[in-house]
């Protein structure tokens, strides 16, 4: 059997950035090359909007509007939100730096080379997402929501992870080593994933029950 294929993280090389301080922006909204450092962007409407070769350093988020808005190219450090809402978004060439999320509303985005680290997320809602190509490193999520995500070269390095779900999840090349789990739902979606031995065991019983097998 080939080894897992691991994901493919692109370089991120900004440009010369122009510092602005937000209050320009608007839903629907093309921006390039700027920067946005302590900006409040809470409550905001930017639908829509979309970012290219950006970089956000402390900037709040909580209850901002970012349906179907496009991040490419773009470096986030210290992002706060609450309330994150960022359904049918796009993700493209960015990564992501200490960021503490509560609720993140993801459903039916599309991330491709997108890689997180050292953050905190309470609860992350990718149903129906499409990933490929996306790193988790040194992450805590207390609930982590993949069903019936299209899934492709998924790492999960060093993470905790509460309660992961993969109902209805199609998946290939994702690496789940390294990493811990409390509890895992929909079983038959992890079709597609790579454990190492001590995640197996923790499994077995969960495993068990879900084919009817009854261990004496």
């Amino acid at each position: 059997m080939p080894s897992t294929r691991k994901a493919s993280i692109d370089r991120i090389t900004l440009p010369d950035l122009t510092d602005d301080d937000g209050s320009q922006l608007r839903s629907g909204d093309g921006r390039e090359a700027e920067r946005y450092t302590d900006v409040d962007l809470d409550g905001r409407d930017l639908t829509g909007i979309s970012f290219g070769e950006c970089e956000f350093g402390k900037v709040p988020l909580h209850e901002a509007k970012l349906r179907g808005a496009s991040f490419a190219e773009c470096l986030m450090t210290d992002l706060h939100a609450p309330v994150f809402s960022a359904p049918r978004s796009s993700w493209r060439d960015v990564r992501i730096e200490h960021a503490r999320l509560g609720s993140v509303a993801a459903y039916e985005a599309t991330l491709r080379s997108v890689h997180i680290d050292g953050s905190k997320l309470d609860f992350v809602n990718l149903r129906n997402a499409t990933l490929t190509d996306v790193l988790l490193s040194n992450c805590i999520i207390e609930e982590f929501d993949l069903g019936s995500a299209t899934v492709q070269r998924l790492e999960l390095q060093n993470c905790r992870i509460g309660t992961l779900d993969v109902g209805g999840a199609k998946l290939k090349d994702v690496d789940l080593r390294s990493s811990d789990f409390s509890a895992v739902h929909g079983l038959e979606g992890l079709r597609g994933a790579t454990l190492d031995d001590a995640q197996l065991s923790l499994l077995a019983p969960l495993l068990a029950a879900h084919l009817g097998l009854r261990i004496e």
